[in-house]
């Protein structure tokens, strides 16, 4: 392991890339600290005292922002707005031949996908940008609860005006479209994966303090069962995570001149969860909206009505790790996005027509629609186990954390199994990212074979 850290900064391009990468999660964790122009930093420092164990809406997003939205930073909206973009263009294009054409076309399609991926975040952005001004000045319900308002405006008196709440607006717009643009960054000149490592970074930056509420309020014993839970649940997740069922494929031998090629075998490696942290953030991504969409309800303190219902069943079927109505919608989402991730990226007729051109098959298979349906059964049998998998260390851990822990420390742990899982997969894939680099230039790497 020693060796394999001293190797990735022998190479100077892997060690420019992974400096890169250092130097833009500084770059986020600045600016999830640093508050929005127009507000008053003291109201801040007050609001993040009150809901530093809060629970319901406010834990949940709390989760993808890293705490930036308690401090309404520049990078309170996070990297979800473009996560639910990057969802609707993948649903939009079953729909709309012309985003299907362009997803046919290659790399030249790919990017005009991306382009009006980068549009729709802009959109989605300015909504939950006034959305998220509006609740902040009215006292924050739709995250505290209904009728738990903190009481405090960060605006001030007479000073929510349009030009500050246009400010406001701009700022989180902008600080959301400059993430998405880090993240892409990442991905072209980093180590990989730039959108998925902001949000390991987000969750990341949770668990010192999570763990420290566990053992401010249930002590020492309490902390190291909970550790020991979090290590079992790393080993489960890397053992799943590196499972495959490999299909042997042979390829007949050809003369080509006076040469003979062919005649080889090797295998198709198709994961048990190729999906990973995917499904995790595409079905947070679904279940952020209506949390989202319940701070532009307006609620009066002291005041029941359409509103405060809204509020209360969000805060209390759709975000609560102990809801079962939570963990049943959580549930199929996530099975669901897997199962949709796999369609994605595996085409079973455009492997088995590859296969078919370059004179192979599968043993015992024939050529063509057969081998096409065989790869489609196969593929179906281990995406269930893998999705279920999945859906079960995201939820089950949670529930009974969130049932066995009380007050701030179940709020702090409420959702523990997809920290977990969106921490360990990202870091998963962060290292076969890096091993490749490693490999390619005769380093031994990280994955012993």
């Amino acid at each position: 392991m020693l060796s394999s850290l001293k190797n990735m900064f022998k190479v100077p391009d892997l060690r420019g890339k992974i400096l890169f990468t250092l130097f833009i999660l500084l770059l986020y964790r600045f600016g999830s600290h640093l508050p929005v122009p127009g507000i008053d930093i003291n109201v801040i420092q007050q609001i993040q005292k009150e809901t530093e164990h809060g629970g319901g809406a406010l834990q949940f997003v709390q989760l993808f922002s890293g705490s930036a939205i308690t401090g309404f930073a520049v990078f309170a909206l996070g990297i979800m707005p473009y996560i639910t973009a990057s969802i609707i263009l993948q649903v939009l294009t079953v729909v709309i031949p012309k985003l299907e054409e362009w997803q046919q076309q290659g790399a030249i399609g790919q990017r005009k996908i991306t382009q009006w991926t980068r549009y729709v975040t802009l959109g989605i952005s300015v909504l939950q940008g006034v959305g998220l001004t509006f609740l902040f000045h009215s006292g924050g319900s739709a995250f505290f609860g209904p009728g738990n308002q903190t009481g405090h405006d960060l605006f001030g008196p007479g000073n929510f005006t349009a030009p500050r709440i246009l400010l406001c607006v701009l700022s989180l717009t902008a600080g959301a479209m400059l993430l998405m643009w880090m993240g892409e960054l990442v991905t072209q000149r980093g180590v990989g994966n730039g959108m998925s490592l902001i949000i390991f970074c987000a969750v990341a930056s949770r668990i010192p303090s999570d763990f420290g509420t566990v053992k401010a309020e249930k002590g020492l014993t309490t902390m190291f069962l909970v550790a020991v839970l979090f290590t079992a649940m790393m080993v489960a997740i890397v053992f799943v995570q590196n499972g495959q069922r490999r299909i042997p494929v042979n390829f007949a031998k050809r003369v080509v001149g006076r040469r003979m090629y062919g005649g080889q075998s090797t295998y198709i490696p198709l994961r048990v969860d190729s999906s990973g942290v995917i499904a995790i953030i595409f079905a947070s991504a679904v279940l952020y909206l209506p949390v989202m969409i319940s701070q532009a309800v307006p609620v009066k303190a002291g005041q029941k009505g359409w509103g405060y219902e809204v509020q209360r069943f969000v805060n209390k079927y759709l975000v609560s790790p102990t809801s079962l109505l939570y963990i049943a919608i959580y549930a199929v989402l996530i099975v669901g996005f897997c199962y949709f991730y796999n369609a994605i990226q595996f085409d079973p007729h455009q492997q088995a027509d590859n296969i078919r051109k370059q004179g192979g098959f599968i043993p015992g298979i024939r050529p063509g629609p057969q081998t096409e349906r065989h790869l489609s059964k196969i593929l179906n049998r281990i995406t269930l186990p893998g999705a279920l998998f999945t859906a079960v260390i995201a939820l089950v851990p949670a529930y009974f954390l969130g049932r066995t822990l009380s007050g701030g420390s179940g709020a702090a742990m409420g959702f523990f199994g997809i920290s977990v899982l969106i921490m360990v997969e990202v870091a998963l894939e962060t290292v076969k990212q890096i091993d490749s680099h490693l490999m390619m230039r005769n380093y031994e790497g990280f994955l012993k074979s």
